[in-house]
C-alpha cells in the first residue's frame, strides 16, 4: 500500500490480537466524576438516527475508493470537530490504544486498519471527556444521518464522508462485525464512549457514527 500506510486485511479493520468488544478501553469519564452531576452527560443519538430495520439504505450514492494515505485531519462541522488525527496500535491486553488524555482536541486512527477513503472500514476513536471537560468526539451523538465527515489525508486529498447512522451500544452488546467487519466500498467509524454512565466504572458503552464515502475534494 502507499504512502507508508499498511493493512493487514483487505477491507476490514486489520483486526489482530483481541479485545475489540470494547473500542476505547479508557471511558472513565473524569470530568464527569469531577462534576458529579448527570446533566453534563454527552448527547445520546435518538433511534430515528439508527439504521432502519432490514437492508441498510443509503440515500447518497458511493463514490468511488481512493488509493490508501494516511489520515492527518477530521473535521466534522456540524459539531464543531476540527482536529488532528494521530496513529494509533494495539495495548499490551490487545485493546486499542487511546489518544492522550491530557489532549481534548486529538482524534485516533487504527494504523492498522483500512485508511479513510480507501476500500474497506476505516476506523477512527477519539474521547469524549477528560479531566478538564468535553473532548474531541463529546457531541458525537447529537449527529444526523445526512450529516459531513471530512477527514484530510496525507496525499493532500479531503475525503467527505455521508452520515448513514449513529448508534450506541452496551459494552457487553457491543456488534464486532457490524462495526469493524469489511465493506465493499469506502466506509468510515467514528468512535467514543457513551451510553449510561456509573461513576465508578464510568461509561458503559460506545457511540459509532456509521459513514460512506461520497466525494473528494
Amino acid at each position: 500500500m502507499t504512502d507508508d500506510t499498511r493493512s493487514e486485511t483487505g477491507n476490514g479493520t486489520g483486526r489482530k490480537g483481541k479485545g475489540w468488544g470494547i473500542v476505547i478501553a479508557a471511558c472513565v469519564g473524569l470530568w464527569l466524576v469531577q462534576n458529579g452531576s448527570a446533566d453534563l452527560t454527552p448527547p445520546v443519538p435518538t433511534a430515528a438516527e439508527a439504521f432502519a430495520a432490514g437492508p441498510h439504505q443509503h440515500t447518497d450514492a458511493a463514490a468511488a475508493p481512493l488509493p490508501a494515505s494516511a489520515p492527518v485531519r477530521i473535521r466534522i462541522p456540524e459539531i464543531g470537530v476540527d482536529a488532528p488525527v494521530m496513529r494509533l496500535g494495539l495495548a499490551p491486553d490487545g485493546s486499542l490504544e487511546v489518544p492522550p488524555s491530557g489532549n481534548s482536541n486529538i482524534a485516533g486512527w487504527y494504523k492498522y486498519g483500512t485508511p479513510p477513503g480507501a476500500k474497506g472500514t476505516a476506523i477512527v476513536a477519539g474521547h469524549v471527556d477528560n479531566a478538564e471537560g468535553p473532548a474531541v468526539f463529546y457531541a458525537l451523538g447529537a449527529l444526523k444521518k445526512g450529516h459531513r465527515i471530512e477527514v484530510t489525508r496525507r496525499d493532500g486529498r479531503t475525503a467527505v464522508f455521508t452520515i448513514d447512522a449513529i448508534e450506541v451500544y452496551a459494552n457487553e452488546d457491543f456488534p464486532d462485525r457490524k462495526v469493524y467487519g469489511p465493506a465493499d466500498r469506502a466506509e468510515l467509524r467514528v468512535i467514543t464512549c457513551g451510553g449510561a454512565f456509573d461513576r465508578k466504572t464510568g461509561y458503559q458503552g460506545n457511540v459509532v457514527a456509521y459513514a460512506h464515502l461520497i466525494g473528494v475534494r
